[in-house]
């Protein structure tokens, strides 16, 4: 496995024992078809998972020399996750996504097509109008649409989804962009300080699926006052004509 590879895939894992099976079978052959144009690595974290996520990840590991698995002693949240994902991986672009498959890896392909050399990230994008949304309860998504809908007031318009953490990001924007939440607050926080740093951000659009396996790991009461905290920072920023700070490349 090549040291430097064009693509890393991260995704982040927490008690998902019932979905690396079909993880497995359907993450596998999307990488073997991009490995025929680029070398790929997939990038594993068990964030501290108290059933046996962590074996089956190992277990997988060991028959594949482009997947690496990297654990949490302890649960550390969402934010964190992606967090080590982003220092772990070795790719010159790098795609997260969810391990649950309410998006398809099959639409990777897809995605990274769209990351011309005029764009810094791609956000896959369900709330955009030829995306859509099949059989998520209607409480979590009007609390995500809303979540998406005071963004867009706040930093672009004609961005649409902020809250979903299936995107693509070049090396150097992951490395250079703060964060600092650790729960599910932590895309749309990454993704409002890019913005507010001048990357430059287009969408997918897409379908967001419900989970078919296993249990959402989200507190819905804990994320909307998350938001809402970050949201009135962003209103500060606008009054006091301050931001985000770029950290050094590493």
């Amino acid at each position: 496995m090549t040291m430097n590879p064009d693509l890393s895939i991260i995704i982040p894992c927490y008690n998902e024992a019932e979905n690396i099976t079909r993880l497995a079978e359907t993450l596998m052959p999307v990488m073997d078809a991009l490995a025929q144009t680029q070398t790929v690595e997939a990038i594993l974290i068990d964030d501290g998972s108290s059933d046996d996520t962590l074996a089956r990840l190992e277990a997988l590991a060991v028959q594949r020399p482009d997947v690496r698995v990297v654990r949490h002693a302890q649960n550390r949240g969402l934010g964190e996750a992606m967090r080590t994902g982003y220092t772990h991986a070795n790719g010159a672009v790098l795609v997260t996504t969810d391990s649950d498959g309410t998006y398809p890896f099959t639409e990777i392909p897809r995605m990274l097509a769209l990351l011309t050399p005029d764009v810094d990230i791609v956000v896959a994008s369900p709330y955009h109008p030829q995306g859509g949304v099949e059989g998520v309860p209607r409480y979590r998504l009007t609390l995500s649409q809303g979540a998406s809908l005071l963004y867009r007031v706040l930093l672009k318009w004609d961005i649409h989804t902020y809250t979903a953490m299936f995107r693509t990001v070049r090396r150097e924007v992951a490395q250079r962009t703060p964060s600092e939440a650790n729960g599910f607050l932590m895309p749309a926080e990454f993704l409002a300080n890019a913005l507010l740093l001048g990357y430059r951000v287009t969408e997918f659009p897409t379908v967001l699926h419900v989970r078919r396996y296993g249990q959402s790991k989200a507190r819905i009461a804990r994320i909307v006052l998350a938001h809402l905290r970050f949201q009135a920072r962003l209103i500060g920023y606008r009054l006091t004509g301050r931001g985000p700070k770029a950290k050094a490349a590493g």
